[in-house]
């Protein structure tokens, strides 16, 4: 049912004094119907509904509204109605990025450092799912798990009332088998043989909870599994590049971008068909930079057969590139819409995945009922066009080969020994140019003392 705007929305001004004093729950009710409270008074405003977007190994300069080649009209119609992040930060590699958005916290306090299979979580995880189902959200993924392999570590035992998608790192898009050759395409947590594209097939999922009947807020999670390899696109995305794009894997690259910006135009219009736009916030992130090609079209064809080798990423004016903590493996794309409610333009807070957790729950009113230890922080304030965070953050990742910390404007890389230390001003030289290790000593210290109070906390893999 549509509701009326008085009762699905409430002013910016009164949202953002309830979200800063910590009031917003108290405010909302549990549903999306906008009963009215058990005093009989006026109806509160529903809490909304959460849809975010997570696109594969997409490039800092692979979106249009970063003057990428590539068309993402989509994309870029919503972040010109976005708050669109200017410093969002989340892990080298995918599934790390993905267990710090559903802890909140860094993927190495569970030894995950890296892509990573079998047994993520441990038995109690209160995953930022089961923390917004536990507070009344009906739960829902479709795409890209990877945290965790089947049978026994499934996005149904982490929090999720629905799945779809595919539970391992990568899949061809039609035959929809990990590299391995094994089906990993399911419904419900149970193997699933079903023919499409896997753009068009999660896309088609997500309209499909969208445009449910919903007695509750929903959580939509949706991981699509483009930019990232193998990628096999039809004609109609391809055609378009013919002229433009003279590298052919390329031209796939981009096919498979556009191809994915339709999927999410189409379910931005669902929202809208169902009038549920103007109560949900929509985030749309890469889990990790662009990737480095492969070293040779040789190793490239011997793993995926027929499939074109992949040319670079665009991670351009950033350095690196996904599975490095340089910015262009960790600072992504990334937007925050609700119509309303965030006022479009761009934010310089410097803003990370585990923040992701804290703030939605805050939002939503879905406390978890106890301490998870989070790294992150509640953000909405300053998202919402509230205050910036008081003091410098710190943010801290761990790579089998490397680890780094930023503290304010001041980033240190060490390598997997805690050697050869690299340190960066992102004020002054925020594509990482100029090496200040040499000059900044005692800076040096004070960053690998925060970074050994960070890895103080870690775990080993062992155990699971």
């Amino acid at each position: 049912m549509t509701l009326p705007d008085t009762e699905r929305t409430i002013s910016r001004r009164t949202f953002l004094g309830l979200s800063a004093g910590g009031l917003i729950a108290a405010a909302l009710p549990a549903t999306t119907s906008g009963a009215q409270s058990s005093g009989g008074g006026r109806a509160a405003a529903p809490r909304p509904n959460v849809v975010f977007i997570l696109a594969d190994d997409l490039g800092w300069a692979d979106v249009g509204f970063h003057d990428s080649e590539i068309e993402t009209p989509n994309i870029d119609r919503l972040a010109r109605e976005s708050v669109r992040f200017r410093q969002h930060y989340v892990m080298p590699t995918c599934t790390p990025t993905r267990v710090g958005l559903m802890t909140g916290r860094y993927p190495s306090r569970y030894g995950v450092t890296s892509p990573a299979y079998g047994k993520i979580f441990d038995d109690d995880t209160i995953t930022l799912a089961e923390a917004l189902r536990r507070g009344g959200y009906t739960t829902h993924i479709s795409g890209k798990w990877h945290m965790g392999s089947a049978p026994d570590h499934t996005p149904r035992k982490y929090g999720f009332d629905s799945s779809y998608g595919y539970f391992d790192g990568q899949i061809d898009p039609y035959v929809h088998d990990y590299k391995n050759g094994v089906l990993s395409w399911h419904r419900n947590d149970r193997p699933l043989e079903e023919k499409g594209h896997a753009t068009d097939l999660i896309a088609n999922e997500a309209i499909r909870v969208i445009e449910s009947k919903h007695d509750q807020p929903f959580f939509l999670y949706v991981t699509f599994s483009v930019p990232h390899t193998p990628l096999h696109e039809p004609p109609e995305w391809t055609a378009r590049y013919e002229s433009r794009i003279a590298e052919p894997s390329r031209r796939w690259y981009a096919a498979s971008v556009t191809h994915m910006d339709q999927g999410i135009g189409r379910i931005v219009d669902a929202l809208d068909r169902q009038g549920l736009r103007r109560n949900t916030l929509l985030v749309f992130v890469s889990d990790n930079g662009g990737q480095k090609g492969w070293s040779s079209d040789k190793e490239y064809k011997g793993r995926y057969r027929d499939k074109p080798h992949p040319v670079l990423g665009n991670n351009r004016p950033l350095r690196g590139w996904k599975g490095e903590i340089y910015e262009g493996g960790i600072r992504v794309p990334a937007v925050a819409n609700w119509p309303g409610v965030l006022a479009a333009g761009e934010s310089d807070v410097p803003v990370h995945i585990v923040d992701w957790m804290p703030t939605l729950c805050a939002l939503t009113g879905c406390a978890p009922g106890r301490d998870l230890g989070w790294d992150g922080a509640n953000v909405w304030p300053a998202i919402s066009g509230g205050p910036a965070p008081a003091g410098p953050r710190s943010f801290y990742w761990k790579t089998p080969n490397a680890a780094g910390v930023r503290r304010g404007d001041w980033k240190l890389i060490v390598g997997k020994d805690g050697r050869n230390a690299q340190l960066f001003d992102l004020a002054s030289d925020p594509y990482e140019t100029k090496d200040q290790a040499a000059r900044e000593p005692g800076r040096i210290a004070e960053l690998q003392a925060l970074l050994q109070s960070y890895a103080a906390k870690d775990r080993s893999r062992t155990g699971g």
